[in-house]
């Protein structure tokens, strides 16, 4: 099986109870400053609104957001860093009633509230500098 393309994007659906599993590893080493980028968009283009950005700057920190309206809303940021330098990853996200709970490598790292319906979910977006093995959306 081929290895996901970066810039991944893939038509979605994610009703509670879902899950998105993004398997990978950093493109270039942390010194190199590379970053992941997930976005949740409602609308099938990437100027839409966005449930739910998970945005990794590697070896720095992590943000997580929304935009309602063209607006971003209040980032939430963590220097709480899950990812190693060379490493291969496993970010699960599952959708909950009320939250996205967060995993890497098995271990819980963060619940966001959900500022969107998560069935207004319509497009999901995994890019910047990362290489995927492999993404799985149950």
């Amino acid at each position: 099986m081929a290895e996901p393309q970066v810039p991944y994007t893939k038509h979605v659906s994610l009703p509670v109870g879902s899950s998105v599993t993004i398997r990978g590893k950093p493109a270039v080493c942390f010194s190199k400053n590379p970053e992941m980028q997930v976005d949740f968009h409602t609308e099938a283009d990437g100027d839409s609104d966005i449930a739910f950005h998970f945005r990794v700057s590697f070896g720095l920190y992590v943000r997580m957001n929304s935009r309602q309206n063209g607006s971003w809303n209040c980032e939430v940021k963590s220097s709480d860093m899950p990812f190693a330098d060379g490493q291969p990853f496993e970010l699960h996200i599952l959708v909950l009633q009320n939250e996205y709970q967060v995993m890497v490598n098995g271990q819980h790292y963060y619940s966001f509230p959900h500022r969107l319906s998560p069935q207004s979910v319509k497009l999901m977006q995994v890019w910047r500098d990362v290489s995927l093995s492999s993404v799985c959306v149950c």
